[in-house]
């Protein structure tokens, strides 16, 4: 435990220097890291060689972490009759159809994930001013387009991140809570890493993962070393 300590002290005096750290030794200095009164989450950031300006440079997805994100996740679900009544019983917090669509225009968005049935995409596709920049338009891509909602929402309550790349080609996700065990976060960010490389575009050229970094919500990032990332 001694050397172990000894080992992180000396690394933690090069997270300012910029040193790349393997992924194990990266997470150990999140933990120690993460001071603050609450449990904060631990963020992930990748710098990818895509140009989302392109169309076949966008990367987009969801992912089911293994151990979940830490985080409780309200539910959105658009639909009505049978699908409603099986969207509460799967534990939806607000289910609704027309009535659900004032509330949204109105500004009363009381959920962080959205999830439709199919035919109800005509209503929800005229509240995209709303839902577009706050990221909660349904896509059947990731899965919030769907007549299988039960599934869709035990995916969202279960511990799904959904990514996309921004224009500088930076994507980022909370990856777990500083107070998870150090094996589980690591498991989590391979798990991220994995669908990020199994979403990589066809007009992705040269490196295509090409740099890392491990955050605290209050803490310094840490820079990482990519091929720790993978495997």
């Amino acid at each position: 435990m001694a050397k172990t300590g000894k080992r992180l002290r000396a690394a933690a005096a090069t997270i300012e220097r910029g040193r790349q750290h393997p992924l194990g030794e990266a997470v150990a200095l999140v933990k120690s890291n993460a001071t603050a009164k609450f449990d904060e989450t631990v963020e992930l950031a990748l710098g990818l060689g895509v140009d989302p300006r392109h169309a076949d440079q966008m990367v987009r997805g969801a992912v089911t972490l293994p151990h979940g994100t830490g985080k409780t996740v309200r539910v959105g679900v658009f639909a009505r009759g049978e699908k409603a009544d099986e969207a509460k019983a799967a534990g939806a917090d607000v289910v609704g159809a027309e009535d659900l669509a004032e509330k949204v225009q109105a500004g009363q968005i009381e959920f962080d994930r959205c999830i439709a049935t199919p035919d109800m995409m005509p209503l929800v596709g005229r509240l995209g001013k709303v839902l577009g920049p706050r990221g909660l338009m349904p896509n059947p891509k990731l899965g919030t387009v769907t007549p299988n909602v039960k599934e869709a929402i035990e995916a969202a309550k279960g511990g799904q991140v959904q990514f996309r790349v921004e224009k500088a080609g930076i994507v980022h996700a909370g990856v777990g809570k500083a107070s998870f065990p150090a094996d589980h976060l690591v498991a989590n960010v391979k798990a991220f890493v994995d669908a990020i490389n199994k979403a990589k575009p066809s007009g992705a050229k040269g490196t295509y993962l090409k740099r890392a970094s491990l955050s605290s919500t209050m803490g310094p990032g840490v820079k990482l070393e990519v091929p720790s990332l993978v495997g």
